[in-house]
């Protein structure tokens, strides 16, 4: 059993430590770096999806006001390592995708940069591009990336199921839309680190060591040359969870122009070809059953897209292989390797747009034998992880279905669809179940000073908004037995100890059990009376419970929908979750990730589409004016609440994620409830009132 403290702090729910900061507008962010005489970078991108730039003609621009230089294949310094094709930029002519870096500008201000920018000449040799996403493709593949593609128990087609289902549901191109874009300021100094040079990056990164081993590879540089800075993050949501191209294109630029710190922004334009994107699916999901509602099949089959120059792996078929209790069950991934960006990480990769048609298909599989959709998941809770075979070390995915339905007032539902038509709005109900791995990574270290009579812990952890600045504080402070006003944490440098990416649902469960070791060695070498100068240092240590239990948060989404009779607008007057996370370490920081999380599913649910026109390869609602985004007024009743669960092993805290979770289920339980109101079974998302109407 994973050794625990006593939460004092823990479990409280102080203010953030950083909201003052944000809310008057003092907190420096990437692109607000204190840095002197900045200069600023723009790109330029290619503008169509496959071939050579055979002319990247700098003359006019280079002769516009205010211009230090303009970075082309023809003049951009040669990389060091190009292995990974996404950082190979500028080193030849070849286009990949639409939106490509085919050049970069570099000037005085930022007007001069981008009006410069426009005045660079760039002619093609255009390809045809190959963007058809379809399952239907004869060159699908299984994807390397994923841990394993397929997986087989026992015999679906072989299976004596009673009723079957047999549906395909899609999910589209989706788009991380943080607040604050990405952005890199970099300054190159040729004296710095004993004469070597030294590269100092302020970005906006959920992982500061992640960008610095990223960039000094690429460069050729060691690592100890490379600084970066990253305090504060105006959300992230998985897409500055890796670095895409704008720290190494900002470390090019300065390179070029050295002593100048070198500002440089994607625009909100930019972002959906360069920051990556959640792949579109299409998952057929076949499910069988006896006629009490047990199930004795499970197959998901998956197909996606990735690039052709790079390859990622959503895994949506990932949670059918654990969900739900099944003799025999299939998950397949195949994908798609198109002249298109380059997918990446996005909220809940994997389980995210892996839980839509699985709990869709649970739902229409409830109504097909009479059953309640709640009663139909409980018929078929595993007593074991299907796909290990290990026990849970917690699994109350049933107390969450319980409470919600409670609070939600689930008993009084109707089950018949499109009968409740109330001036002139159809109304209905729908649940969705979800759940996410809970895991801690095996990279991190922790140290604790005294301090001007105070203990600092630092660790070079990232606040994407989640909080950290605040949580790490209480965790110290427990781990130490000190009053929480006598902490201060120190994050968000690659100055202080190594930190693995806030990524994953997996931050406070590292870093956390990296400040508890670390506050035992302190304790351990200097009592409880230590002074200022003592030090102590930890690494997260390994977790021997995960290799002898399946581990994973879970929850219940409820959804209450109106649908217009005429014209199909949907209203959402309630969404209701209830979650089992372990123990909460802040409950206004934890109620606030839920819920963001389900309004980030809502949004799938019924907003959020990347319109891809093949024709030209590129997304054409590239903004926040055409690609929606969930606003206040879409839902009227939010809320997020959890069940009092006690984990000793995933641990020190026993805390399990909450980043992620929130948007799992979120929109099967939307959908479910559309179905409910209208009668009408969407299975592509995002549902639009076109689909709904006669």
């Amino acid at each position: 059993m994973t050794e625990t403290f006593t939460p004092r702090a823990v479990g409280t729910a102080p203010e953030r430590r950083d909201g003052a900061q944000k809310v008057r507008g003092t907190a420096p962010y990437a692109d607000d770096s204190p840095v002197e005489n900045p200069v600023w970078c723009r790109i330029v991108q290619a503008s169509v999806a496959r071939g050579r730039a055979t002319r990247v003609d700098p003359a006019v621009a280079e002769t516009a006001d205010g211009v230090l230089t303009v970075l082309t294949p023809a003049n951009a310094e040669r990389l060091a390592d190009t292995s990974d094709a996404e950082y190979a930029i500028l080193q030849d002519d070849a286009v990949h995708f639409r939106g490509q870096v085919v050049a970069a500008v570099v000037a005085e201000t930022f007007e001069q940069a981008c009006y410069a920018a426009d005045l660079v000449d760039v002619g093609y040799d255009a390809q045809r591009a190959d963007t058809r996403f379809a399952a239907d493709r004869d060159d699908l593949y299984p994807p390397e990336q994923a841990d394993p593609a397929d997986t087989v128990q026992g015999d679906v087609d072989a299976a004596p199921s009673a009723v079957t289902l047999d549906r395909t549901y899609t999910t589209p191109w989706e788009h991380n839309n943080p607040m604050e874009p990405h952005a890199t300021t970099a300054l190159w100094e040729p004296t710095g680190h004993g004469g070597a040079g030294s590269l100092t990056l302020w970005d906006s990164t959920q992982g500061v060591h992640t960008v610095r081993d990223t960039v000094s590879t690429v460069l050729g540089l060691d690592p100890g040359q490379v600084r970066v800075v990253c305090p504060y993050v105006g959300g992230g949501f998985g897409s500055k969870g890796v670095p895409h191209q704008n720290p190494v294109v900002a470390a090019m630029a300065a390179r070029a122009v050295p002593g100048r710190p070198v500002r440089l922004a994607l625009t909100r334009q930019q972002m959906f070809a360069l920051a990556g994107y959640r792949t579109p699916t299409i998952q057929r999901v076949r499910l069988g059953a006896d006629r009490t509602g047990r199930l004795d099949a499970i197959a998901v089959d998956v197909v996606e897209q990735t690039s052709r120059i790079k390859e990622f792996a959503e895994q949506s078929g990932g949670p059918a292989r654990s969900m739900y209790a099944a003799p025999n069950r299939r998950v397949t991934h195949r994908t798609a390797a198109l002249d298109v960006p380059i997918p990446s990480w996005m909220r809940a990769p994997g389980e995210c747009p892996g839980m839509f048609g699985p709990e869709v298909a649970m739902d229409e599989l409830a109504h097909e034998l009479g059953i309640d959709p709640i009663e139909l998941r409980e018929r078929n809770e595993p007593t074991t992880d299907p796909q290990t075979g290990l026990p849970y070390s917690s699994r109350n995915v049933i107390a969450c279905l319980h409470r919600g339905a409670e609070e939600f007032g689930w008993a009084a539902r109707d089950p018949r669809p499109a009968t409740r038509l109330h001036g002139g709005w159809w109304r209905g109900t729908g649940v969705a179940a979800s759940m996410y791995p809970t895991a801690r990574m095996p990279t991190s270290e922790v140290e604790i000073a005294r301090e001007g009579g105070r203990y600092v812990a630092r660790i070079g952890a990232a606040d994407l908004g989640t909080g950290t600045w605040t949580s790490l504080a209480q965790i110290t402070a427990d781990a130490l037995g000190v009053p929480l006003d006598e902490v201060d944490v120190r994050i968000g440098d690659t100055a202080y100890p190594t930190a693995s990416v806030a990524g994953g649902s997996t931050g406070t469960a590292t870093w956390g059990s990296a400040v508890v070791a670390a506050a035992r060695e302190f304790r351990a070498k200097y009592g409880d009376a230590p002074a200022d100068g003592d030090t102590a240092r930890a690494e997260v240590p390994a977790n021997d419970a995960a290799d002898r239990y399946a581990m994973s948060a879970f929850g219940a989404q409820f959804a209450e929908v109106a649908v217009h009779a005429d014209t199909g607008e949907i209203r959402v007057p309630r969404l209701y979750g209830t979650f089992a996370v372990g123990r909460v370490i802040n409950p206004r920081l934890a109620r606030s990730q839920l819920t963001g999380g389900m309004t980030m599913g809502l949004g799938m649910a019924l907003h959020e589409h990347g319109v891809f026109d093949p024709r030209t390869g590129h997304v054409v609602n590239h903004d926040l004016a055409e690609y929606h985004v969930p606003a206040h007024a879409d839902v009227a009743d939010l809320r997020a609440d959890w069940i009092d669960e006690h984990d000793p092993y995933v641990n020190p805290m026993g805390a399990k994620g909450v980043g992620e979770i929130g948007i799992v289920g979120t929109a099967a339980a939307v959908a479910n409830a559309v179905w409910h109101a209208t009668g009408v079974r969407v299975r592509d998302l995002p549902i639009t009132l076109d689909a709904l109407l006669p």
